[in-house]
């Protein structure tokens, strides 16, 4: 199979584009991502557990030919890349995808993994059937949100989906309490928050939001959104 992209496969890990190097690599979520990185499937083994991996199933039902896993980590998603798809598995962490890069080999998979900036991924326009972003805005700054969405939108065939999977703050007043308890500890950890705005820019990125729904409770929801098609 032949990715979008570079293809480094399962060799060796892709160069840093000038652009990463220059712009996400200094920024803050960045570092927490490379320190904690060794650590990171450990702190959230519970929630794949529970129920982090249902939900990744459910999100790439439906995709098949050439996708971009946004914002990939460790690998978490790799167990449910649909069978003959062509992905390519992207982060700002080179030392996430380190992790990634072994999870491939592991599983036999054959995933172009590359360290790229979501905000400016140097990749050529409309390169990708789905793009899946799954807890990933939850980590990004705020300021990148809207760059990243609109990144994706131009890099999104037409017609084709992308795919959110993503926190959001709940309604329910004992859900409420327990957020505010929990969010410092998910902010130190993984440089997280409850309240990510990727919902509200949506309409300013070019894409436009075809399905919404809550998957788990009234805190996680999945958004899937298309290019928007202009007269």
């Amino acid at each position: 199979m032949a990715p979008p992209g570079p293809d480094c496969g399962l060799a060796a890990p892709c160069p840093i584009p000038p652009l990463a190097e220059d712009r996400s690599m200094q920024t803050g979520y960045v570092a927490t991502y490379e320190r904690i990185a060794p650590l990171y499937d450990f702190l959230d083994k519970g929630y794949e557990v529970l129920w982090k991996s249902r939900l990744r199933t459910l999100t790439f039902q439906g995709t098949s030919g050439a996708i971009l896993d946004a914002g990939a980590g460790t690998g978490c998603n790799m167990p449910f890349y649909p069978r003959g798809a062509r992905v390519t598995a992207v982060d700002a962490s080179p030392r996430m995808l380190d992790r990634a890069r072994k999870r491939a080999a592991k599983m036999g998979l054959d995933v172009a993994i590359e360290v790229r900036d979501l905000t400016d991924t140097g990749l050529p326009d409309a390169s990708f059937d789905h793009i899946v972003a799954t807890f990933v805005f939850c980590v990004l700054p705020e300021h990148l949100i809207q760059p990243a969405l609109t990144e994706m939108a131009r890099i999104l065939k037409p017609g084709g989906t992308i795919r959110i999977l993503d926190y959001t703050e709940s309604s329910h007043p004992a859900a409420k309490v327990w957020m505010r308890v929990v969010g410092p500890w998910l902010n130190w950890a993984f440089g997280a928050r409850y309240n990510a705005s990727y919902e509200s820019v949506l309409p300013h990125t070019g894409l436009e939001l075809i399905e919404r729904r809550f998957v788990f409770g009234d805190s996680v929801k999945l958004l899937v959104a298309q290019p928007r098609v202009t007269a």
